[in-house]
């Protein structure tokens, strides 16, 4: 076999090419405002049925790239998303990412309320960021924190909600997304058991990318 191509830029924009025909013969096209989100989560999955189960409260991705213009931190519930987020791209608007999960004061804190590290360290970052962009792939437990929070006055700029599994995960993204409309809070959840890291880090990067310009790869330095 020869491969069709060997630079990243070209593999990446041959990907998406390929991708955007598969939407059309599927009749599964995204709205504009949303293609780079839903086009980026299939790139990283390979999984066409995120075009049907990511769910967007009115303008959240438009606000979400607003709040990335005003330097906004994004806070991941696991240390794996945190280390997919592209940190040229993130530097680029003079952002930054982080992750609580390993914190000693997050530790503690569950081992003291008797909960997980994803509930004490979404906490935390109600607490140090209230402003932030929460991307949550991993914990259940980490989204109906964030609905609580939300419900208590709490003022994300943008909630990622995409934990995988099979335990809790149907019924915290129904909920957390059901407050996020309440409340007029900007959210992208996945509905339904998929999602994950991986899934929370793409959302991520394409709300980055489209932010800083840089769609393209070639915007990115790659050639």
């Amino acid at each position: 076999m020869t491969p069709q191509h060997h630079l990243p830029a070209d593999i990446e924009r041959t990907s998406f090419h390929i991708i955007t025909e598969e939407l059309e013969m599927m009749g599964l096209t995204p709205p504009p405002e949303h293609e780079a989100v839903v086009k980026r989560v299939i790139h990283t999955t390979a999984d066409f049925d995120y075009a049907r189960n990511l769910r967007f409260t009115p303008c959240a991705v438009e606000q979400a790239v607003k709040a990335l213009h005003a330097g906004a931190v994004i806070v991941t519930d696991t240390n794996m998303a945190l280390a997919g987020i592209t940190k040229p791209g993130l530097a680029k608007l003079g952002g930054t990412a982080c992750c609580y999960m390993a914190d000693p004061e997050v530790a503690a804190a569950a081992k003291e309320a008797g909960t997980t590290r994803a509930v004490a360290a979404m906490k935390k970052a109600a607490q140090e960021h209230p402003g932030a962009i929460l991307a949550v792939g991993n914990a259940p437990t980490a989204l109906l924190t964030i609905a609580e929070q939300i419900e208590s006055g709490l003022r994300p700029a943008l909630v990622i909600g995409v934990p995988v599994g099979f335990v809790n995960v149907v019924e915290s993204k129904e909920r957390l997304f059901a407050v996020c409309e309440k409340h007029g809070v900007p959210a992208i959840v996945a509905m339904g058991r998929k999602g994950g890291s991986n899934v929370a880090a793409a959302i991520c990067n394409a709300l980055i990318y489209s932010a800083a310009e840089m769609l393209d790869p070639s915007a990115r330095g790659w050639k």
